[in-house]
């Protein structure tokens, strides 16, 4: 075989070609491939990042210098070679961050404290959705971040510098971080209303304040579950409300009879 190639076969019976490298101590594998000159240009390829004595970069790969590498293995070993630490997944350090490449053009950013949790977690993209799987369930990235499934940009949350990839904490602003809450314009500046999903939204209330308004949509999911209705709705917690003052608050909420009024069969 060719150096760096592993003859390999499939369940079925078919023969591939596996391909790696050992560089730093560290044996990293470079992916599959259907020939044997395939796999070895990877290996190829993978020489040249880690014995050549120009630095390459992520942005480097779209001058054409692979043959056969993919972009996420130019980027693993580009990291290794330049800053001296090897993370299996599409990872480039700077100094206070780091870019996770979904591709040459997809390229979030990420403060360093986030680095422990993407260097284990492949992040995956469906249309606009960025989920990561965790016990076999997809996570939305954006949870970790305060934001809420559904929640609006520019009305819930916003990336201050308008970089919607730039997940760094200082660039994430949420505005409305409650379920079932919408901050609306009312007379005199504005009102927070609560809705409901129950095959279709229900209009809960309208409210002076948000906190009124987030523990309103947790005593309408109590009812709701309280008649039988079986969904599970994501309560709200409000921090800034110690015990007391939230169940005061709880108990003195009023919300649209019609929740009141359903009936489970």
């Amino acid at each position: 075989m060719l150096p760096g190639v592993f003859k390999s076969v499939k369940k079925d019976g078919n023969i591939y070609y596996r391909s790696s490298i050992t560089f730093r101590s560290k044996h990293i594998s470079l992916g599959s491939f259907n020939s044997e000159e395939k796999a070895h240009n990877a290996y190829l390829d993978a020489l040249n990042i880690i014995n050549n004595g120009q630095v390459f970069i992520p942005e480097d790969y779209s001058y054409g210098i692979c043959k056969a590498l993919s972009f996420g293995k130019w980027v693993v070993l580009a990291n290794f070679k330049n800053n001296g630490i090897y993370i299996k997944t599409p990872i480039y350090l700077k100094k206070k961050f780091f870019y996770y490449y979904l591709s040459e053009q997809d390229v979030l950013i990420f403060d360093a404290d986030d680095l422990f949790y993407y260097s284990d977690h492949s992040i995956m993209r469906r249309g606009s959705h960025l989920f990561v799987t965790e016990y076999g369930m997809q996570v939305n990235i954006a949870s970790r971040y305060g934001i809420r499934n559904f929640a609006r940009p520019g009305r819930d949350f916003l990336f201050v510098n308008g970089n919607n990839y730039d997940f760094r904490y200082e660039n994430i602003k949420i505005l409305n971080p409650y379920q079932g809450v919408t901050i609306e314009k009312c007379k005199g500046g504005v009102c927070y209303t609560t809705r409901i999903h129950i095959n279709g939204n229900f209009t809960v209330g309208r409210y002076n304040s948000i906190e009124e308004a987030a523990a309103a949509y947790n005593k309408a999911a109590d009812i709701l579950e309280s008649k039988g209705i079986k969904k599970h709705f994501e309560r709200n917690y409000i921090e800034d409300l110690p015990a007391k003052e939230y169940m005061e608050l709880y108990n003195s909420i009023k919300i649209t009879d019609k929740i009141k009024g359903i009936t489970y069969n």
